[in-house]
């Protein structure tokens, strides 16, 4: 892939190569699902809160998530594209996701809340180093951590020191966590040949070899180790 058309400070006119413009409307729409995909688990997840206060912070986990799906979703508009129907390639990695991680308890469901959401970040803004101002301005917009995500710290942590066992038993479940959104990012990036277009980058533009991408990888994982350590656990 190459990008002739944009200037030298990356602003330009990127997305009049196709092939860049099919790889940020791919990017765009994964991360929108992602989104939407995210606010329907709050909601289903939000049935195992104990109390009020908890069942209105995990709506305000949702209410940021729904937010940035409607900025995701506006973009795509912009760009001349039906959302719902660049959405739907996505559907099936979502759904096996949530199928493999479905989580038992409240603790479990604010984990998989917490550490989903934490590493698709780590994800995505990797990939937003290799995009245009624009787009990549949106992508990490969106991808900004709430205010809620304390809560969810602080109520896990809580949780262990009320009850030490149950700290084995989470650390387990985040491995499981990581483990499958990491097998679903790799599975995106072989399967989508424009959105890995944007990745490996083209003659004029700096791009990831496989070894690149591995190191990428190893990033997010170090990331996701600082994440347990914050809550108590060990990654």
């Amino acid at each position: 892939m190459a990008l002739s058309k944009r200037d030298a400070s990356g602003r330009g006119s990127a997305l009049d190569d196709p092939t860049y413009r099919s790889g940020v409307v791919e990017l765009l729409s994964l991360l929108a699902y992602g989104e939407i995909s995210a606010v329907e688990q709050l909601a289903l997840d939000g049935g195992m809160a104990p109390d009020l206060r908890s069942r209105v912070e995990v709506a305000a986990l949702a209410a940021a998530e729904f937010d940035h799906f409607q900025q995701l979703r506006d973009r795509l508009v912009e760009m001349g594209v039906d959302p719902y129907e660049s959405m739907k390639p996505f559907e099936a990695i979502f759904q096996r996701y949530h199928a493999k991680t479905k989580p038992s308890d409240y603790y479990e469901s604010l984990l998989k809340a917490y550490v989903g959401d934490g590493l698709a970040s780590d994800f995505y803004r990797e990939v937003a180093a290799f995009l245009e101002t624009s787009t990549r301005d949106l992508v990490v917009a969106t991808l900004s951590g709430t205010a809620h995500s304390q809560f969810v710290v602080d109520t896990v942590r809580a949780g262990i020191e009320q009850d030490p066992k149950i700290a084995g038993r989470l650390a387990l479940w985040s491995r499981r966590l990581m483990g499958e959104a990491l097998s679903q990012a790799q599975t995106v990036v072989a399967e989508r040949d424009a959105l890995s277009a944007v990745l490996v980058g083209g003659v004029d533009v700096p791009g990831m070899d496989l070894a690149a991408i591995g190191r990428m990888f190893a990033r997010i994982t170090e990331a996701h180790t600082k994440r347990m350590e914050r809550l108590g656990l060990a990654a």
